[in-house]
């Protein structure tokens, strides 16, 4: 077969096939509108929720940088007065009933992002301030039910010291263990298991002093296991 016959082969095979793809086209253009507008309507919903997200994430972001910043206010040494041009609180009560608005505000608001649930973990903080217990016990159990894990456990540590000022040892110790099976970042195992034996020191001493013993050998290099160490030697 020459040249010039392949050439025209390959043209044909090209028409036709151009030519069978038009008619399907025709055959089947109000499916393929359809398909189409579906795909449109998705992109644009996928574009306007990335939008949508990226701006709730900002404002959440400063709203709760706004809460954290009258958080971290210094407190004044009693006795020593107010400064017109430096913030201040007299007490830890006075900042907390200040902040705790905007953290309770910023929980509502933006739950489902990152800045909520951190706000859901500072609002139950800043009741304990207050002594309202029962408001934070409701914040830190959604902060402990939380999937970023180390905000999780930080939770989990503030529900447990609650738990054991208000006389729920067994839910306090259920708490510890839980954080001591799955230590995260934010609290290691060493630093609940510390808090466990402390909680047995009234209830349980013998399984105070066997936590004690072990992270005195185990952890002797964390602050954990320095206390530890200090509690054994009866300091």
């Amino acid at each position: 077969m020459d040249t010039q016959t392949r050439h025209a082969l390959k043209q044909d095979n090209f028409v036709e096939a151009t030519t069978s793809g038009i008619d399907w086209l025709q055959s089947h253009r109000a499916n393929v509108i359809k398909i189409g507008a579906v795909v449109l309507v998705a992109v644009a919903l996928i574009v306007t929720g990335a939008v949508v997200y990226n701006s709730r994430s900002e404002q959440s972001q400063v709203a709760f940088g706004k809460a954290m910043d009258i958080y971290s206010t210094p407190l004044r040494q009693p006795g020593q007065p107010a400064l017109p041009n430096d913030p201040s609180y007299a007490s830890a009560a006075e900042r907390a009933k200040a902040a705790n608005p905007l953290f309770v505000q910023v929980a509502d608001q933006y739950g489902w992002l990152k800045a909520g649930a951190n706000a859901e973990y500072f609002a139950g903080l800043t009741y304990l301030d207050l002594s309202q217990t029962a408001s934070a016990e409701k914040e830190l159990q959604k902060a402990s039910g939380s999937h970023d894990k180390g905000l999780a456990a930080l939770a989990k540590m503030a529900l447990a010291g609650l738990y054991s000022q208000t006389g729920r040892d067994s839910q306090a110790v259920d708490l510890y263990n839980q954080v001591i099976k799955s230590p995260t970042v934010t609290v290691p195992a060493s630093s609940a298991k510390l808090q466990l034996a402390q909680l047995y020191e009234n209830t349980n001493p013998i399984e105070a002093k066997k936590i004690y013993a072990e992270l005195k050998d185990k952890d002797k290099t964390t602050a954990a296991g320095q206390i530890a160490a200090q509690k054994l030697a009866g300091k």
